[in-house]
């Protein structure tokens, strides 16, 4: 049991084989993930190879990189969709956007899960919204604080940093939706013996598009929310 474990550890750390594939339905991804496969191997190295291991930290730094740059142009995408097909922000941001950044989260959740290691799936999606939202969106508010009092400071003014105003109908009543969902997680993984099947699929869907509906009502403010 332990020596085809090996071979298939030793299968997944070879080196990217950028190859042409000899099968067609191959042949079509390689040609639709092209351009980014192509661009993360010119300015990354690979860390599978035994040359690029060394360079791990350039290659993770890299990486970040490379998703702060994605991040800005499907938002910025995402914007001009929006606005050509007059579709609003609110719906683009709580379902495009949301689905989109959410795919890295499915792909390493399914790859842990098919290894075994389905505690670790179901807490990545937990802990990567926890990261999002106590890191991602106060990280650049800092950033963009520290830059106006360098700025004031060099110019010899007083410092004066104004809070940053963020425009959302019921962000109170989201955020509550938001903690109220996550106890529904909790007790529907509960409630199926703690075990990840179809029955659970089911209930993760449906709790998704309760809170969907939930969210775009309130930005539409067909339900008020004015008692937080």
């Amino acid at each position: 049991m332990l020596e085809p474990t090996i071979l298939e550890d030793e299968e997944e750390h070879k080196p990217i084989d950028l190859s042409w594939p000899d099968t067609t339905r191959k042949r079509i991804v390689y040609v639709l993930v092209a351009p980014i496969v192509f661009s993360l191997w010119i300015t990354l190295p690979d860390c599978k190879s035994p040359r690029g291991r060394r360079f791990f930290f350039i290659a993770f730094v890299g990486s970040i990189i490379w998703i702060a740059l994605f991040s800005y142009l499907m938002v910025w995408w995402a914007s001009t969709v929006s606005s050509t097909m007059m579709i609003p922000p609110e719906v683009v941001g709580l379902t495009i956007l949301a689905a989109g950044t959410s795919v890295p989260d499915l792909i390493t959740s399914v790859i842990v899960a098919r290894k075994g290691f389905g505690d670790m799936a179901v807490s990545s999606s937990v802990g990567s919204n926890i990261f999002d939202v106590c890191v991602g969106l106060p990280v650049p508010w800092l950033l963009d604080a520290l830059a106006k009092t360098i700025g004031q400071l060099a110019r010899n003014e007083p410092i004066n940093l104004m809070p940053a105003e963020v425009k959302s109908e019921g962000m109170a009543c989201n955020i509550l939706c938001l903690f109220l969902m996550l106890m529904f997680v909790i007790i529907s993984i509960a409630c199926f013996r703690w075990r990840m099947n179809k029955g659970l699929g089911m209930a993760m869907f449906v709790l998704y598009f309760i809170f969907l509906a939930v969210a775009l009502n309130l930005e539409f403010k067909t339900i008020k929310c004015d008692w937080l």
